[in-house]
């Protein structure tokens, strides 16, 4: 029988007063100073604080499963991020970057 795993995908809109705020950095130096809010951002998501961040994201999936930041994609006004609790494909016909969907969908 096959396992089922999650994934999930989150889009974070750059240029929003979410996305500008300042992160608390968890190893404590004062590089944060010299970057911009979206290299702080992007360097929050990976430091693994995205589910203190957006706890609402991690609460549908339960305390079964914990999904993992396995992939950021930079777009010119989003961050798209894959998680899952291991590495898989995401199937793009699915996907709500714009970027991939569009791609898939047929034209009239």
């Amino acid at each position: 029988m096959k396992t089922q795993t999650t994934q999930q995908e989150v889009l974070l809109i750059t240029g929003t007063g979410f996305t500008s705020r300042q992160y608390c950095e968890k190893d404590g130096t004062d590089t944060a100073k010299n970057i911009s809010a979206n290299e702080q951002l992007k360097e929050a998501c990976w430091n693994g604080m995205l589910k203190e961040m957006l706890p609402e994201v991690f609460l549908l999936n339960g305390t079964r499963s914990k999904l993992y930041l396995w992939q950021m994609r930079e777009a010119l006004h989003f961050f798209a991020l894959e998680m899952g609790e291991k590495p898989t494909d995401f199937d793009l016909y699915f996907s709500i970057d714009p970027y991939s969907f569009l791609e898939t969908q047929g034209y009239n």
